[in-house]
């Protein structure tokens, strides 16, 4: 019985992958869609590849965060992560229906510390894994801004110069596959280990690996393999928000903010540092739009993003708590 309860709550983090894909497929291909280098179809194949392949590239330091780094190991169990993880996907479901690129991770993280609250009260979260989520929650979208806005001036300064506008145009058209192919890679990177985490957590609370066990590697390959399926599926809401509502974007632009994007994506997976893929890419929309004037940024649509950046985390804990709740007599 206990078997069969572990394997249907890894299947319920796969389908949380498998939705993580699919509500952030449109910030892997919400620029490359918007200036229009490839057709919608088309790109999200180009990025569920980059999402898949990234496991020959990073290591698992992400989800050993998320594994042993939000909430104490005794407190976990198989009914605190089913309950976390309902918790996510049903704030995912929420924010994808109304159009809004929320974080998928920061609901996750959300998910599994409301639950465990909910439980074992606030003592069973792990205060410096959850200070530095939260520290990145700033952080993200302000080096992307950083970075989006830094990356823009090299380009334009190199435009400058360029005789042929029209073969320069063509050139940025070509470096955009390679920086959506980059920055996809970056998503899968992070994302995905994400949901290893929580595999990790799963096993190690039912005596199937130990406390200081590293990933197998049929949980990198299955979380991989959904979150690249997820990808497929689409999520055209969200990536009409994020590619034509905050600002509008040249391909000069799309490259400039999906280099800004991979690069920091890069630091922070290596550095084993879960943040949102969403912040990541809107501070990096938001750093490209305002260097031509601060009006070409859509203020007013930025700013429904990020009221819910700043209900996630709670959005997601209040879900799962009530969900444990309900489901503790059983």
């Amino acid at each position: 019985m206990d078997d069969a309860a572990l394997w249907f709550v890894i299947a319920i983090a796969l389908a949380f992958d498998f939705t993580n894909g699919m509500h952030d497929a449109a910030n892997s291909i919400a620029t490359i869609v918007a200036t229009r280098v490839l057709s919608p179809r088309l790109a999200v194949i180009w990025a569920a590849v980059f999402n898949f392949v990234a496991f020959l590239i990073f290591k698992t330091h992400v989800a050993s965060t998320i594994a042993k780094g939000v909430v104490e190991q005794d407190v976990l169990s198989i009914g605190v992560i089913f309950a976390g993880l309902i918790g996510a996907i049903a704030w995912n479901m929420l924010t994808w229906y109304l159009g809004l690129p929320s974080s998928s991770s920061h609901a996750l993280v959300g998910g599994m510390v409301g639950a465990a609250v909910a439980k074992s009260g606030f003592g069973s979260v792990v205060s410096s894994g959850l200070s530095k989520i939260g520290v990145f929650i700033v952080l993200a979208p302000l080096i992307g801004l950083a970075l989006g806005f830094i990356v823009m001036v090299f380009v334009l300064q190199f435009s400058q110069k360029a005789k042929n506008v029209n073969r320069l145009n063509r050139g940025f058209r070509k470096m955009q596959l390679v920086s959506a192919g980059a920055y996809s890679l970056g998503h899968g990177g992070n994302d995905a280990q994400k949901t290893m985490g929580i595999i990790l957590a799963l096993l190690i609370a039912t005596g199937h690996a130990g406390a200081d066990s590293d990933v197998p590697l049929w949980v990198v390959l299955s979380a991989h393999t959904a979150i690249a399926l997820g990808t497929l599926s689409g999520g055209w809401r969200i990536v009409h928000t994020m590619g034509s509502k905050i600002t509008r974007l040249q391909p000069a632009g799309g490259v400039s903010a999906e280099s800004a994007a991979a690069a920091t994506l890069f630091f922070v997976s290596a550095n084993g540092i879960p943040v949102s893929t969403t912040h990541t890419i809107t501070g990096c929309i938001v750093g490209v739009g305002s260097i031509q004037r601060l009006s070409a940024v859509r203020w007013g649509v930025a700013g429904r993003v990020v009221w819910a950046w700043i209900l996630t985390i709670p959005g997601a804990a209040l879900m799962a708590a009530l969900l444990f709740l309900l489901l503790k007599p059983f």
